[in-house]
């Protein structure tokens, strides 16, 4: 196969963390000519979808994950498979690279399908299974957030489209706050925010599970450093081992024939107390963590759903 990876830059990622390369890994162990662009570096040229970027090999070297030849234009509508792999956020930049991908529907797949990863953000897609959801509030107005904040008492806030944990905020009873963070989210963007109510099953820790195709393979659990109320990795959160339980099966029961109707091969959902708080689809994490706890090859799974769908296509 030929796959394509539209990803933030190879160079940098971690080699015992990232999920791309591990990715990238796992289809150049099944014979997987790899190419590695940019988000910045695709194109709309005269009725082809190009990108600039570089043909290479990744390599389990801390420091050099990946040997890169020297860059070059290609037509996307070449290769079999192009990942669509940058971080988030999810803004302008990112949702214009998916109707950039839409043009090559029919010639090459593209994991995750571009068009629904555009209209299921992950903090909108829960809205689709309230019943599984926290309550949640997503408003601008800031009356608004004050009417739920006062239902609820202890919330969070934090912004629709950010990532990695940035900019969430618990708001407890006695805080005051509020109007200065909306302030400060409002005079930045034009965006809705989100609130959500507290869930104090968080200092047990954040569930990631992972699904291959809309079913569940695994999970890990992500516990918050001390003090913190954020589980993210990047600020701190620990990875820890954990097993499915019978609430995670109901929530994935429910959720995966979507996913798998609307092409989302790899996803991965936040589960905090037995409430679905998050879908990730845009560049969901944690492969390599679950291959080391439970010895479960996620990625491998991830390509033999791909092999499946190349083959039914």
């Amino acid at each position: 196969m030929k796959i394509a990876f539209q990803m933030d830059p190879i160079a940098g990622v971690n080699i015992d963390a990232d999920s791309s390369f591990r990715l990238a890994e796992e289809a150049q162990a099944r014979g997987a000519t790899l190419f590695f662009y940019g988000p910045d570096a695709i194109s709309y040229d005269e009725g082809r979808i190009t990108a600039r970027g570089q043909f290479g090999t990744v390599q389990r070297v801390a420091g050099a994950p990946a040997q890169l030849e020297a860059p070059e234009t290609v037509d996307l509508s070449t290769f079999d498979v192009v990942w669509l792999r940058q971080d988030p956020p999810f803004d302008m930049g990112y949702i214009t690279t998916t109707h950039l991908l839409d043009h090559l529907a029919g010639k090459v797949l593209v994991v995750n399908d571009p068009f629904w990863v555009r209209n299921s953000p992950e903090k909108l897609l829960v809205l689709q299974f309230p019943d599984l959801t926290p309550p949640t509030m997503i408003a601008r107005d800031l009356d608004t957030l004050k009417a739920f904040r006062a239902r609820h008492e202890d919330v969070i806030l934090k912004p629709l489209y950010g990532n990695g944990g940035a900019g969430v905020f618990r708001l407890t009873p006695e805080d005051r706050n509020l109007n200065s963070l909306h302030e400060l989210f409002t005079g930045i963007n034009r965006e809705p925010l989100i609130m959500q109510k507290f869930l104090p099953d968080v200092a047990r820790g954040d569930k990631r599970v992972i699904l291959v195709d809309g079913d569940p393979v695994g999970a890990i659990n992500r516990v918050p450093a001390a003090g913190e109320t954020r589980s993210n990795m990047h600020v701190g959160g620990r990875a820890e081992k954990i097993a499915l339980d019978d609430r995670d099966l109901e929530i994935c029961a429910a959720i995966g024939p979507y996913l798998r109707e609307k092409g989302q091969v790899f996803v991965g959902i936040d589960v905090i107390g037995g409430w679905l708080t998050e879908i990730n689809v845009t560049s969901p994490t944690g492969l390599q963590e679950l291959e080391r706890f439970d010895g479960t090859n996620a990625t491998g799974l991830i390509w033999d759903a791909i092999e499946r769908r190349l083959s039914e296509a």
